[in-house]
Parts: structure tokens; C-alpha cells; sequence
């Protein structure tokens, strides 16, 4: 391996550089490049603050997935699994702001953890399932340090890039409005308004409040507008829960009130309870496949948030590359291993980032502070509590209209354009995973470049991209040829 190889293969002046104001006197502004990105510290500030507003539910639900039984019939503590997750986003997030220095907040990733608890830990204990974390890591960052992972993003066309984009703003988009009760699963319909056909409740009315709140504040061009809506939103449930207008069953992640003390010690028993081998009784292909499901689990929907968030910050150029993405990639995979090694899942990239983008952050001092207060979490955890989910949600459906703006990039006159990016804006939302939408986007741009006579404009890597892919669409009935269950 050459020491070329090891270089990152994109820099600062490859991409865009934004408003050239001259940089700031103080360190701050220097180290983090903000004025050079047209931002400020306030808004950094702001934005990492948002951030943190919209994905701190991870505290909540990481813990509620991982909360059954493994192949031993043990299960993890809660409280230490709300530390582990605190503790694993906050440390990758401060760190891929020091290093990094992009906007891009980390968390125990959904799709991973949903890998562990479902297919891992009823074929293992939970240090064995944390060993598995380890690994997958391992692997992700070997493909940064190769080249490979950012080769793979460079590869993807333009119009795709736009398309993940817009893909990940539609999907985020129908997690705000499932998530705050607008949109439910209807008995005849995949899904309906409301839980019957009709909106039920205070918290979702709520919800559309807050959403018509941050929607007309940003017409009128209101900074902070975002922020603004998640705060007031709370503020206005926490008064109708405590005149006891609202049933406190009636919220779908408990009332917003403080439980007992603000105030709690975190619970570090989880730390460095990870095992590697005792995998006999399960066997080595069993354990590839793993490996395998739970990379795909967190490199390509990494990537994708990656790219989307990025974009959507000025940060990409004209190709859709961004500055210090090796650094970046490095971390998001560096995150697997260490969610492993504290106990609360893989870490990965979370999309609520856009979040904070969308209220102008632009450098790494908004994942520092975004990481700071995931820090605080570990001794102010019941506080976390006090936003409803159905306020929260309002921010995903804001962003998710955001990011659906590249759709005004996308030559739709062209259909070997059109139809792959068509595919991955909706197969994501439809079928719930980013990877999936990621999938048959560059599935369906390879099939149509080679109908047309255009294979060479393909190029190998989204050839192998293609390959990997159609193995992903396969994995079902090749685990089955291969005998694994």
C-alpha cells in the first residue's frame, strides 16, 4: 500500500468554499473554519442545539430496542443502556467535530441496532453482539484507509447524489409525520390520516401547530425559525399537561414533565463487556453474513446521510464531493467499534444532523456542541424526556421539505436520470430503509447506461457498487442456498 493511498483523495479547496469572508480573530472561528464557510458562532450554536433537539429521542428508543433477550436469555440493564448511548454519541460526535469538523452528529444507528436485536443477540449473548459491533467497525474503517469507501461515493453519479438527497428528505419527512400520530397504518390502506381517517388528540394538533409555526417563520426568512418552534411547541405542551387539558396517556413518548430529580449518576456497567469468539455454535458463515448485513447496515446508509447533509450544507462541489470526507468516513466507521465497546450499538451518522444544517451550521463547533450536551445527558437524563416526540417531529418534516428542493437539479427530461433517482426518492420512504432506496438507484442507472450502449460511462466501481447490490437484493435466497438461517 502506497502512502498515496492513504491520503485523503478529496481536500478543503476541492470543494466548495463558500462565502470567502476573511477568518475571524478568535481560535475558534480560525480552527473551525467558520467565517471561511459564511457562518457564525451563533448559528453553529443554534444549530448544534437543533440538532440535539431532534435526535435526543435516540436516548429513548436505543435502549427500548435493545431491551430483549439474547441467545442466553439475558437482557441488557436500562439504565446503563441510556448511559452506553449517551455516552457513544456523545464521544463520536465531539470527536467527529474536533477531527471531522463537518455538522455531522453520531448516535447508536437505528438499522444497526435493529440487526443486533433481531438476527444477532437470539444467536448470541450481548457481549458477543457488542463483539460483532466491534468488527463491522473494524471493516468500515479499513475501507477508509484504503481509499475504498470514499472511491465508492465519488463514483456515484451526480444526479443519484441528488436523489439520496431528496430520498432521505422524504423519508425523514414520513418518520416526522408517523411519528407524531398525523400518519398511521390504516386497516385497509397502508396508511391513513389519523388513526381511523380523521385526526385524533391535543399532541397531534400540536404537532401541525408547531409545523405551521417553523414553516411560517421561514417564509419570512425568521432565523432560528426551527429552534424557535421546537421550544415554543414544548413550552405550549408542557402548560396544557399541567392544567391537565391533555391526557398524560395520550403522548406517545410520556407527558412532557419532569420525572423526580433532574439529576441522576450515569451507570457505566455496560463499558468494555464485549467478547470475541464462543462462536463455534453458531459457525463462521453465520458470523460472515453478520458481519456482512450489519456493514451494509451502516456503511451505505452512513454514506447517504453523508452525502445529503452535506450537500444540503454547501460543503460539496460541483461533483458532489465534500472537504475532509476521508476524516469524516474514518469516524462514522470508527463509531462501530466504539458503540461496540461501550456497550450501546454501532454508532453511524444520524440524518437529524440536516436539522442543524437547516439552521445554517455549517462547521464541526455545531457537532461539538451538539456532542457536549449528549455529555450533559449522562447526569441530566430525565430532562431529555421533557420534548414530546409529536413536537420533535414537526423538525423532520421542515428538513424533509428542505432536502426535497434538489429535485430542481435533476434533468427529469432525461430518463436514465429520471427514473434511478425516481426509484431511490421513493423506494426509501416505501420501503423504510435508506439503503434500500440507495440500492435501486444504482441498480436501475447501471441497467439503463448498458440498454443504451453506454456501459463504459458507467465506470468499475459503480459497476461493483452494482454487484454488491444485487447480492443485497439476493440475500434472502442465498442465505438459504448456503444453508444459513
Amino acid at each position: 500500500m502506497t502512502q498515496q493511498s492513504l491520503e485523503p483523495r478529496t481536500t478543503a479547496e476541492d470543494a466548495g468554499e463558500g462565502t470567502r469572508v476573511p477568518a475571524g480573530r478568535s481560535w475558534l472561528d480560525r480552527y473551525f473554519h467558520i467565517s471561511r464557510r459564511g457562518s457564525t458562532v451563533a448559528r453553529e450554536v443554534r444549530g448544534g442545539v437543533t440538532t440535539f433537539m431532534a435526535m435526543a429521542y435516540i436516548l429513548l428508543l436505543n435502549p427500548l430496542i435493545l431491551s430483549g433477550k439474547d441467545a442466553a436469555g439475558d437482557t441488557l440493564g436500562q439504565k446503563a443502556l441510556i448511559t452506553a448511548t449517551a455516552f457513544a454519541a456523545a464521544f463520536t460526535t465531539l470527536l467527529m467535530g474536533f477531527a471531522g469538523k463537518v455538522p455531522l452528529a453520531l448516535a447508536a444507528g437505528l438499522s444497526v441496532s435493529g440487526v443486533l436485536s433481531s438476527q444477532v443477540a437470539p444467536q448470541m449473548t450481548w457481549p458477543q453482539a457488542m463483539g460483532m459491533c466491534v468488527l463491522y467497525g473494524v471493516v468500515i474503517m479499513l475501507l477508509v484507509v484504503t481509499g475504498l469507501r470514499e472511491m465508492i461515493m465519488n463514483a456515484i453519479p451526480l444526479a443519484l447524489k441528488h436523489g439520496i438527497t431528496m430520498g432521505i428528505g422524504l423519508f425523514i419527512a414520513l418518520i416526522g409525520f408517523y411519528k407524531s400520530g398525523f400518519v398511521h397504518q390504516g386497516k385497509a390502506t397502508p396508511v391513513t390520516l389519523g388513526p381511523a381517517g380523521e385526526l385524533a388528540g391535543w399532541p397531534v394538533l400540536l404537532f401541525a401547530g408547531t409545523l405551521l409555526l417553523i414553516f411560517v417563520l421561514q417564509a419570512r426568512g425568521i432565523p432560528g425559525a426551527i429552534l424557535i418552534g421546537i421550544v415554543s411547541g414544548t413550552v405550549v405542551a408542557a402548560i396544557l399537561n399541567t392544567a391537565g387539558v391533555i391526557d398524560p396517556k395520550a403522548w406517545a413518548n410520556g407527558a412532557p414533565e419532569l420525572h423526580g430529580s433532574a439529576v441522576s449518576m450515569p451507570d457505566f456497567s455496560l463499558m468494555g463487556h464485549v467478547e470475541f469468539g464462543g462462536w463455534g455454535k453458531v459457525g463462521a458463515m453465520t458470523v460472515g453474513v453478520i458481519v456482512f448485513t450489519l456493514v451494509l447496515a451502516g456503511f451505505f446508509d452512513a454514506m447517504a446521510t453523508i452525502i445529503g447533509v452535506g450537500t444540503e450544507a454547501g460543503l460539496a462541489d460541483d461533483k458532489g464531493r465534500m472537504p475532509g470526507l476521508s476524516k469524516a468516513l474514518f469516524i462514522d466507521g470508527a463509531g462501530g467499534a466504539i458503540g461496540g465497546v461501550a456497550g450501546g450499538s454501532g454508532q453511524t451518522v444520524f440524518i437529524e444532523s440536516a436539522t442543524g444544517v437547516g439552521e445554517g451550521a455549517r462547521t464541526g463547533l455545531a457537532s461539538v456542541v451538539t456532542g457536549l450536551f449528549f455529555a450533559a445527558c449522562l447526569f441530566f437524563t430525565p430532562l431529555t424526556a421533557i420534548v414530546p416526540q409529536e413536537v420533535a417531529s414537526a423538525a423532520l418534516v421542515v428538513i424533509g421539505a428542505m432536502m426535497l428542493m434538489n429535485a430542481r437539479h435533476v434533468d427529469w427530461a432525461d430518463r436514465a436520470t429520471a427514473i434511478p433517482v425516481f426509484l431511490t426518492v421513493v423506494l426509501m420512504p416505501f420501503t423504510y430503509t435508506i439503503t434500500t432506496g440507495v440500492a435501486a438507484g444504482v441498480v436501475s442507472y447501471a441497467a439503463i447506461k448498458a440498454a443504451q450502449g453506454k456501459a463504459r460511462e458507467i465506470g468499475a466501481f459503480m459497476w461493483g457498487l452494482t454487484v454488491i447490490f444485487l447480492i443485497y437484493f439476493a440475500l434472502h435466497p442465498l442465505e438459504s442456498w448456503l444453508g444459513v438461517h
